[in-house]
């Protein structure tokens, strides 16, 4: 399906007006500046290009324009509010709905550390992920030093957003 994606004119992405696009591109990213760089790339030739032009983007963003991104993100297993981005959030996250208590305990109290530890929410793609993975994960990556913990989270908001495209392409 991605080789299909990826060869597939964005048609209805590109005419859509400018505030509609800029709108469902926030609801895969919350940074401004990623918006706003990947709206200015439109027409897009293939699905391949919008994703090429999505990984420029957030590869010059700034740690603000980061930080921008994470506040839009819940926390794994928390209840996200009703917004576009946390709707997909919450999608995203279906592996979490039905853990055990313990578990979703257990993220909730890893939550709360990796926040203290690193200053921010844990992101990392939850897509077809169950909630004792994204435990285990949560753990591993406590033990990451500052530097390498922001290369991941950059990572998984890379993969995140490339979810988040391919979704609004296929709807479009």
């Amino acid at each position: 399906m991605a080789d299909h994606l990826d060869a597939r004119e964005p048609v209805a992405f590109n005419a859509m007006p400018a505030d509609a696009a800029a709108e469902a591109l926030s609801a895969c990213c919350a940074s401004t500046a990623w918006v706003r760089a990947v709206l200015a790339g439109r027409p897009y030739a293939s699905g391949a290009h919008l994703m090429q032009a999505a990984n420029d983007a957030l590869a010059a963003m700034s740690e603000n324009d980061v930080d921008e991104a994470l506040a839009a993100h819940p926390r794994i297993g928390a209840a996200p509010d009703e917004s576009a981005a946390t709707t997909a959030s919450r999608r995203e996250q279906a592996g979490v709905q039905d853990a055990a208590a313990a578990t979703r305990e257990a993220l909730a109290a890893g939550n709360r550390e990796y926040e203290r530890r690193f200053g921010h929410v844990y992101l990392v793609r939850a897509t077809g992920r169950s909630a004792d993975e994204l435990l285990a994960i949560l753990h591993r990556r406590l033990d990451n030093d500052p530097a390498t913990e922001r290369a991941v989270v950059r990572a998984e908001l890379g993969e995140i957003n490339r979810i988040r495209l391919q979704t609004l392409l296929v709807g479009t």
